[in-house]
């Protein structure tokens, strides 16, 4: 049977062997763990057996809520992920490396996936669609989101905008980048972000730390608001912040009420399957009613 070579990123081998190491796969994987709720619905869409998977409040389709729990995604149990016996792990890449030399010590097969911009959700379909051998199934997927996405595109104004997106937690504010969820449906509109080129943080790549003088002289003609924690309190600490910061009402999305909270389900984690319906709920936001 033809071999699935599997790319593990691991910085343990790449500094052991000075390349990637590649872990050859010779069956259809029958017993799938992931290690991120994103990967649920594409992986289950083109036939994938999951037998393991993360605690999430968002993103948890009503199939997969029976199926045994890893722990929560910020903090899998690397015992839970064996004691499920899988014969392939998808790991979710920046947040649960750390299991790699676990599962090579087990002799387990690992995949790590990014799944954050639309691209990344294509490639990933079709990657699983290989290891489970269903790649034309995945095809035909692909070919539907790009269908869906384009005629949102096509129905909305072709102009630019200026917009900054702020991503809020109970540690603060950050500046979302184009590598970002929102970010990257902010590109398909052909808007500007205004943090393009910022320095991102250290640890994320996909934000840059947020300044209120630089947010004042970037003057954004739209705010989205992306956020992990409780809404509500992150909506009245924004709101307390701006009515008592001038800084914050002369900027152009305050002051013309164009300052948007993003739902979380479709913007903390990859949307998925979804995408078409973030980049529909954007497109509704601003222009209203969409075809």
């Amino acid at each position: 049977m033809r071999k699935i070579f599997l790319i593990i990123l691991a910085a343990i081998f790449l500094t052991a062997c000075g390349g990637e190491n590649q872990v050859a796969i010779p069956n259809k994987p029958e017993r799938i763990v992931v290690t991120s709720a994103s990967f649920l619905e594409p992986l289950h869409a083109v036939g994938g057996n999951i037998v393991g998977r993360p605690d999430s409040k968002n993103n948890m389709p009503d199939w997969a809520k029976n199926i045994q729990s890893i722990g929560h995604v910020y903090n899998v149990d690397v015992e839970k992920i064996l004691s499920c016996a899988p014969d392939l792990v998808i790991v979710n890449k920046g947040m649960n490396e750390k299991l790699l030399p676990v599962l090579s010590e087990n002799k387990i097969p690992a995949l790590v996936l990014d799944m954050k911009t639309y691209a990344d959700v294509k490639n990933e379909l079709k990657t699983f669609g290989e290891i489970t051998g269903n790649l034309d199934t995945a095809e035909k997927i692909v070919a539907q989101l790009d269908s869906e996405i384009q005629q949102i595109l096509d129905s909305v104004p072709h102009e630019k905008k200026r917009v900054a997106i702020l991503h809020s937690t109970a540690q603060g504010l950050s500046v979302q980048l184009e590598g970002s969820i929102a970010g990257n449906i902010v590109e398909m509109f052909g808007w500007e972000n205004v943090a393009a080129g910022m320095t991102p943080l250290e640890n994320n790549p996909d934000a840059a730390p947020y300044s209120m003088e630089t947010l004042a002289a970037q003057n954004p003609e739209i705010i989205f608001v992306t956020s992990m924690g409780d809404v509500d309190e992150i909506k009245a600490n924004m709101q307390r912040a701006i009515e008592t910061n001038d800084a914050w009402q002369a900027i152009g999305a305050v002051k013309n009420n164009q300052l948007y909270y993003l739902p979380q389900n479709l913007f903390l984690l990859s949307p998925g399957l979804n995408y078409p319906a973030a980049v529909r709920h954007i497109a509704e936001l601003i222009y209203g009613g969409v075809s």
